[in-house]
């Protein structure tokens, strides 16, 4: 007669919050909220910064030169809702928008190295 273990029942995954994301360290990797998950991606490599560094300069003439709004450089935290937060490359922000991004991005990151947050409304 074989025994079958009995299987546990998955527990519950905690989701992670935005006050969660405040602690994480700043270590120089890409700290992110999908749906509560935590992800976590080392610092890009020279190449990939350096297409960064052009895109940013391509986008941000160009942006300039035809007034759509401004262009931002990561790090930059990006709040979509309490459970999502994110950390483009680059971020553009819309002129019909400005105000709200100037005050959002005018809070600074308490407890963590002051870095610039942005957050969006968006459904959660």
């Amino acid at each position: 007669m074989s025994v079958v273990p009995e299987f546990e029942h998955a527990k519950p995954r905690v989701k992670l919050t935005y006050d969660d994301y405040l602690l994480f360290p700043e270590d120089g990797k890409r700290h992110e909220l999908i749906d509560g998950e935590h992800y976590v991606t080392p610092s890009p490599h020279l190449r990939h910064q350096e297409i960064l560094g052009r895109l940013h300069l391509l986008i941000g003439v160009w942006l300039e030169r035809h007034s759509r709004g401004r262009l931002f450089f990561a790090p930059l935290d990006v709040i979509l809702s309490h459970h999502n937060v994110l950390e483009p490359d680059l971020l553009h922000a819309s002129h019909a928008r400005a105000g709200d991004h100037d005050r959002q991005l005018g809070a600074r990151r308490a407890g963590a190295g002051g870095r610039n947050r942005l957050a969006e409304h968006a459904a959660a």
